[in-house]
C-alpha cells in the first residue's frame, strides 16, 4: 500500500507544481523579474516540501512504486523538474537583461533553454521514469549524425550564427560593411540570418556562414561616427595656401559634418595642370553622408566662384597631343635608289 507519510506531501507538491505553472502563463513574457520571482518561490516551496519529508526527486521510494501512488509519486517529480528548468532559464534571462544585450545575445539564450530543456529531459527519463538513458543518447546520436548530412547547409548557418554572437561582432542596431561592399543597420538576427536595413530602405537577408567567411567593418564601434574623403582637383593657376584657405572654410561652413575631431585639408600633389585636394571630414553616422556630401560640394561650388578659384580639368579627361614635327625633319627626305 501507498506509503501515508508521503501521501500528503505529494499531493503538495503537485498543487505548488500547478499553480506556479497557472500563474507563470498568466504573468506573461512581459514582467520578467516577476516572473522570476514566482518561479524561485514556488520551485523553493517544492524544494522545501521536498527536503521535510524526506523524498529524493532523483528516485522513486519503494512504498511509492504501488499502483496507487506511483502516479502521483511520478508527476510531482516530473513537475519538480519542470520548475528548476523554469528558474534556470530565468535567472539566464535576468543576466542577459540586466547586461543589456536581451536582443542580440537571442541565439545565445536559445541554445542555453535548449541544453536546460535537452538535460531536464533526460534527468526526467533516468530519475523518475527509470529508463535507460545510455542506449536512448547512442540511438539519438546516431539520429543527430544522419539529419546533420543531411542538413549541411542549415547547420553551417547555424553555428556560424552563434560564433558571431559569442564573439559580438555586432549586435542590433549597429551599422556594418562587408568585404563585397553590402552595408545596412542590423536590424534582426536568428538561427539561420541577419538581416540588414541598407540605406536604400531594403531589407537585405544574409546567411549567417556568408556573415563568417567575409570581413565585417563595424561603423558602429567605437561609435557611430563615420570618416570621409572627398578629392578635388583645382587649377594650378592658384597658390597651394589660398585653395588650403578657402578648402577649410568650405569645411568649417558646413553643418553636418562633426567638429571633433576637427576636420583637415591635405594637398597631396600638383603638376602643371591641378592641384590635387582631399578633404576629410567625420558625420555623425554613415546615414548621414550623402547630406553632409551634398552640402560640401555645394559650399565648395559657392566659396570657389566667391574667390574666383576655378576647378581643373579631371586627370581622364586630359589628351596628350603627339609633337609637332620640327623644321629639320620636315626637310628629310628619303633616299632615291639613283642615288645609290
Amino acid at each position: 500500500m501507498f506509503g501515508e507519510h508521503h501521501s500528503l506531501p505529494l499531493v503538495l507538491i503537485n498543487l505548488l507544481g500547478l499553480a506556479g505553472i497557472l500563474i507563470w502563463h498568466i504573468q506573461g513574457r512581459r514582467h520578467p523579474t516577476a516572473r522570476l520571482i514566482v518561479q524561485i518561490l514556488f520551485f523553493g516551496g517544492m524544494s522545501l516540501v521536498l527536503w521535510l519529508a524526506g523524498i529524493s526527486p532523483y528516485h522513486l521510494d519503494d512504498g511509492e512504486l504501488q499502483d496507487a501512488g506511483l502516479l502521483l509519486a511520478r508527476s510531482a517529480r516530473v513537475l519538480w523538474w519542470l520548475h528548476l528548468a523554469w528558474t534556470m532559464i530565468g535567472f539566464v534571462h535576468i543576466y542577459l537583461t540586466l547586461n543589456r544585450r536581451p536582443q542580440e545575445a537571442h541565439l545565445l539564450q536559445d541554445l542555453i533553454v535548449g541544453v536546460v530543456y535537452l538535460g531536464v529531459a533526460l534527468s526526467v527519463i533516468g530519475f523518475v521514469f527509470g529508463a535507460p538513458v545510455g542506449p536512448l543518447i547512442a540511438t539519438s546520436g546516431i539520429v543527430v549524425v544522419i539529419i546533420g548530412l543531411a542538413l549541411q547547409n542549415t547547420l553551417s548557418d547555424v553555428f556560424s550564427g552563434i560564433a558571431l554572437a559569442l564573439g559580438r561582432a555586432y549586435v542590433i542596431g549597429d551599422w556594418i560593411e562587408l568585404a563585397d561592399g553590402t552595408e545596412g543597420r542590423v536590424v534582426e538576427t536568428n538561427w539561420r540570418s541577419t538581416n540588414l536595413l541598407t540605406g536604400g530602405h531594403n531589407v537585405v537577408v544574409l546567411p549567417n556562414s556568408v556573415l563568417a567567411k567575409q570581413g565585417v567593418t563595424n561603423r558602429s564601434r567605437p561609435d557611430e561616427s563615420h570618416q570621409m574623403t572627398l578629392t578635388l582637383r583645382i587649377a594650378a593657376t592658384h597658390k597651394p595656401r589660398l585653395v588650403e584657405e578657402i578648402m577649410l572654410a568650405v569645411l568649417q561652413g558646413c553643418e553636418r559634418i562633426v567638429r571633433d575631431p576637427p576636420p583637415a585639408v591635405a594637398l597631396k600633389t600638383i603638376d602643371a595642370v591641378a592641384i590635387e585636394v582631399e578633404l576629410l571630414f567625420r558625420v555623425a553616422s554613415a546615414a548621414s553622408r550623402m547630406p553632409a556630401q551634398n552640402e560640401i560640394i555645394d559650399l565648395v561650388y559657392e566659396h570657389c566662384k566667391a574667390n574666383g578659384v576655378s576647378l581643373a580639368t579631371p586627370a581622364q579627361s586630359l589628351v596628350i597631343a603627339p609633337p609637332a614635327p620640327t623644321e629639320h625633319a620636315a626637310s628629310v627626305r628619303p633616299m632615291s635608289s639613283d642615288a645609290l
